[in-house]
């Protein structure tokens, strides 16, 4: 098992170095049939090579998260530490994120309270991102997400992130003071975003966890600035 767990950064670096040429080779001369360089387009051309081009950058992306993932894997990312309010980065990420509308599912910042954590705001951030995208994704009927931030003051401290529905965000929110229930982390849709989201959480020192029987309610904690 530790093998295996030691081989998986390797495996992951070499995959992106395999990965990465190609990718930027292809990403290149779209560019430059999109800017016409080769030649006029017409419009049925030049549609498909949007759709190859959105491709290609989605392939990056992914490449980009394979990295990130196998450097978390093992333990080679530095991670930048500063001060921040993780509930007001919360009602930020959740006033931009509208892709779930047209289903009749939108996100709600509630009650939250400011809590002040120490760590990789960007790394972190992305990793709440994932967390409510993935929530929106799989809520299937339509309705309200909640995003509520809440502290435990027993020691260590933490401040709690729950997305979910009235029914899952008690749940939730009473997990942060045990050991936290498991995390599904492999779905499709979202690349590697889950994956690297868990990670980066653990490595401040934090946890993430799901509602039980359902994928559209998540949480994470992360230690309260003392």
């Amino acid at each position: 098992m530790t093998v295996e767990h030691n081989l998986l950064p390797r495996a992951m670096s070499l995959a992106v170095h395999e990965l990465r040429t190609p990718v930027t080779v292809v990403a290149g001369y779209l560019r430059m049939l999109l800017r016409e360089q080769a030649g006029p387009l017409n419009e049925k051309q030049k549609k498909m090579l949007e759709e190859a081009d959105r491709s290609c950058a989605r392939l990056g992306a992914l490449v980009a998260e394979m990295s990130e993932l196998g450097k978390l894997s093992g333990g080679e990312l530095a991670l930048a530490r500063q001060d921040f309010d993780l509930a007001a980065l919360a009602a930020e990420l959740a006033s931009t994120l509208h892709e779930a509308e047209d289903r009749g599912v939108s996100l709600e910042v509630r009650d939250t309270i400011p809590l002040v954590v120490t760590g990789d705001r960007p790394r972190i951030a992305a990793a709440v991102k994932a967390l409510m995208q993935s929530a929106l994704r799989e809520r299937i009927e339509p309705g309200v997400l909640i995003v509520r931030c809440s502290a435990r003051t027993e020691s260590p401290g933490w401040a709690v992130l729950a997305i979910g529905d009235e029914t899952t965000l008690g749940e939730l929110e009473r997990g942060a003071a045990s050991t936290p229930a498991g995390f599904d982390e492999w779905r499709g849709g979202l690349g590697l975003a889950l994956p690297v989201a868990r990670r980066v959480i653990e490595a401040h020192d934090g946890a993430v966890w799901s509602a039980i029987g359902t994928r559209a309610a998540a949480a994470l904690r992360l230690p309260l600035k003392r």
